[in-house]
């Protein structure tokens, strides 16, 4: 891959990014894009990583350019518009290009501006819009504001998260998938950049005040409005935190890790929105799947709003090739190394119409006896290992319930949940009579065919 300095035939102005932008110190947002965008045009498995995740395959031969400030040839007069940046891929045969807007900070997207950009692209022939910010999406082609998503113009836009740029470039990092010392050194500084506070890049620090009210709402008895906007705000924050405890986790396991959602969810965003109201209003329960690339299961995470706890766990089938439930609770059992016991419980599922019981681990490795009283007639199929804490008055602060629930998934993954393993069926074996049945067989029709 090669990089590009000339400016593309549809921009009037621009400046090529600059590793060392030369900005106003209070320009923030200009040098971490420049640098940013600088060592996308320089390293080649940074700009095929982040492009890749918006469907744009680049080869080895491809050209990237990136440029700022830019000004295009089709622009109205006395218009203001100035894209923060402008990334063009050259395949030889054809163009893709992409218009760049930033956010640093606390400073939010605005979607009378993005339809502004949208409208520029179109009119310049740029294949889409990618903003970068301190919010957070689901996946790069889920955009965190609602108006832009519900938007009809035709021109895609797609979002990245300053966390998700800063965690892409410490796998890359971390994983070794960097060969070139000189691109090693340039994003090995990136990444010093983009981790000191100066340049202001955000996980998820606090719920919305919303949360504070819809936990009010639920404690003093209350029920919640199907059309209620505390609750839609609750639930978006809701969607950034779990996509920021996938991007923690990442870093943690210098591995990707995605939230799981249904097909339909992934499809479609406010279908999501809509059955998680729905489970909201009716379960008092805010709940997400993490997956761990080679994990046993995925990390599951029930929030529940009434008892005001946090559970995180995972789910595994019970090994098959034990008859009992006691032998299929000590496979289990055997696998949890921790000696943190406190609040961490076992689900046990039953066949049949048995339902389940849980006992606490603690419990359950003095007398492992008592996973049977009353189910006798029945042997567990599966497991939910889970850690389960109530956090009181904490759980419905702001900040506090953040920095509790980041707490706790990343512990019980790596106390508990790294160590686990899921059964697998063993590859069928041959019977040793019918081996010996069959090679009589073939030793007498080979001496036949040889007479």
């Amino acid at each position: 891959m090669k990089t590009t300095g000339q400016l593309p035939e549809n921009v009037a102005w621009g400046e090529k990014a600059r590793l060392f932008p030369i900005l106003s110190t209070k320009s923030k947002e200009g040098r971490t894009t420049a640098i940013t965008l600088a060592c996308m045009a320089l390293v080649n498995s940074f700009a095929k990583t982040m492009l890749a995740g918006i469907g744009q395959r680049i080869g080895s031969k491809a050209k990237v350019g990136c440029y700022t400030e830019v000004v295009f040839q089709s622009q109205s007069e006395g218009s203001n518009d100035r894209p923060d940046g402008l990334l063009v891929v050259d395949v030889g045969k054809r163009k893709w290009s992409a218009m760049i807007e930033a956010k640093v900070g606390s400073a939010s997207l605005q979607a009378e501006q993005i339809e502004r950009y949208r409208a520029l692209a179109k009119a310049n022939g740029v294949d889409c819009v990618i903003t970068i910010s301190n919010q957070f999406a689901t996946s790069p082609d889920s955009h965190p504001l609602v108006e832009v998503r519900k938007s009809r113009s035709k021109i895609p836009v797609f979002h990245w998260s300053w966390l998700h740029v800063l965690t892409t470039v410490d796998l890359l990092l971390s994983t070794e998938a960097v060969d070139d010392t000189d691109q090693q050194l340039l994003l090995s500084e990136l990444h010093r950049y983009l981790t000191h506070e100066s340049s202001e890049v955000r996980g998820f620090e606090r719920m919305p005040r919303e949360w504070t009210e819809i936990n009010k709402l639920i404690s003093s008895g209350g029920v919640i409005q199907a059309n209620s906007t505390e609750a839609i705000i609750v639930i978006n924050a809701w969607h950034q935190e779990t996509r920021n405890l996938a991007l923690i986790l990442s870093r943690l396991t210098e591995t990707v890790v995605g939230e799981k959602l249904p097909l339909k969810h992934r499809a479609d965003p406010s279908q999501r929105q809509k059955d998680e109201l729905a489970a909201l209003r009716e379960k008092c329960q805010l709940t997400a799947a993490l997956d761990v690339k080679g994990a046993a299961a995925s990390v599951e995470i029930v929030v529940d709003l009434m008892r005001r706890s946090i559970d995180v766990g995972m789910t595994l089938q019970a090994p098959e090739d034990r008859k009992t439930t006691k032998a299929r609770l000590n496979w289990l059992l055997r696998q949890i190394k921790t000696d943190n016991l406190d609040d961490l419980v076992v689900r046990v599922y039953y066949k049949g119409r048995a339902g389940f019981v849980q006992h606490s681990v603690k419990e359950l490795m003095e007398n492992i006896g008592i996973c049977e009283d009353g189910t006798k007639k029945s042997v567990a199929r599966g497991f939910h290992l889970f850690r389960s804490k109530q956090v009181a008055q904490r759980f419905a602060q702001q900040s506090n319930f953040i920095n509790d629930l980041e707490a706790m998934v990343p512990a019980f993954y790596g106390e508990v949940g790294e160590r686990l393993r899921a059964w697998r069926r063993p590859p069928p074996s041959v019977r040793a009579e019918a081996l010996e049945e069959d090679g009589a067989a073939v030793k007498s029709s080979f001496i036949k065919a040889e007479s």
